[in-house]
């Protein structure tokens, strides 16, 4: 980008004198230097004169973002997504004068969509509803047989928005493809907005993965201690894995003991709360033992509530439900 520097070379010469002392004054009357000067009255003329460089700066980047932003991705500054600002101060009765980068709207936006992002993690799911976002219309405009349970995940991400975090989820109950899934994605994104860190796990995959950790024993650590401490936990499609003990009682039983009391823990599955304690009952390795599974479901029935959710199966569309 040219500086003034380089607008002004050459004019040293005696001959270009007056063209030089034409463009200072011409900066200096800028109206936007005046409305700028509005809020620093102390700076005079005589201040500004070792500064028309930055002035220069200030006045042509500040103009192409108001003006003519060409987009984020080609923004012509030095520094992607900045302009050069001027700042005054007095000192001992001197204003000191120095210019910073400062970010736009459009980088202010970009890095608030970043660090949304940055808030959630998803383990085998389909995460387009975590980058994308919808809004509550949009969601209901897809099938309106469904808006009075989708209204209920609406209530839970404003009250949860209104007053924090608390250790009760929700337990999404339906038939393939009606929107769990996307619904719960959904929650995480809105409230990753108010800075509440989420975790969503595909239950199956999660399953099988937690395998192979077995030899990685930090990793296996690290992953249950993340799922211990997110703010927000969603155990997606829960009752399709293949449970063995170990699953059930020093994973799940672990991460769901650690968490009541403390933090929300959320659900999607295609049982109710008395099929899915069945399924906790039953293993490959042990066959059946209704204790074990009646006590995996105290830490989760008395801490959902639970939203069954009807319609139809949306898989297919162009904007994925599930």
């Amino acid at each position: 980008m040219e500086s003034l520097s380089q607008a002004l070379k050459g004019m040293i010469k005696p001959e270009y004198r007056k063209m030089a002392e034409d463009k200072s004054r011409e900066l200096l009357a800028d109206p936007l230097l005046q409305k700028w000067r509005a809020r620093f009255p102390f700076v005079t003329d005589e201040d500004l004169k070792p500064h028309l460089n930055a002035v220069y700066q200030f006045l042509k980047e500040y103009k192409v973002c108001t003006t003519a932003c060409p987009g984020l991705a080609d923004c012509p500054h030095d520094l992607q997504g900045h302009y050069t600002t001027i700042v005054a101060e007095r000192d001992s009765g001197e204003a000191k004068l120095y210019d910073q980068r400062t970010p736009c709207k459009r980088f202010k936006a970009f890095e608030a969509q970043s660090a949304v992002h940055r808030r959630i993690r998803s383990f085998y799911v389909d995460d387009r509803a975590l980058n994308e976002g919808y809004s509550h219309s949009e969601i209901l405009k897809i099938d309106p047989e469904r808006a009075s349970d989708v209204a209920q995940v609406f209530e839970y991400v404003q009250r949860t928005k209104e007053r924090g975090l608390s250790p009760y989820g929700l337990y999404l109950q339906g038939e393939h493809g009606v929107g769990k899934t996307f619904l719960m994605c959904y929650l995480l994104y809105e409230l990753a907005k108010a800075e509440l860190s989420g975790v969503i796990v595909y239950m199956p995959d999660f399953a099988e993965d937690l395998k192979s950790m077995f030899e990685e024993p930090q990793k296996l650590k690290e992953t249950i201690d993340l799922l211990k401490e997110t703010d927000l936990l969603v155990f997606d499609d829960i009752g399709a894995e293949n449970l063995n003990p170990w699953l059930r009682d020093h994973v799940l039983g672990s991460i769901l003991n650690y968490r009541m009391d403390r933090k929300p823990t959320f659900f999607t599955s295609n049982h109710d709360l008395d099929t899915l304690e069945r399924h906790f009952s039953f293993t490959t390795r042990d066959g059946e033992d209704i204790s074990r599974g009646r006590r995996l479901m105290e830490r989760v029935r008395p801490f959902v509530q639970v939203v069954t959710l009807a319609g139809s199966n949306k898989r297919g569309l162009g904007r994925s439900q599930e």
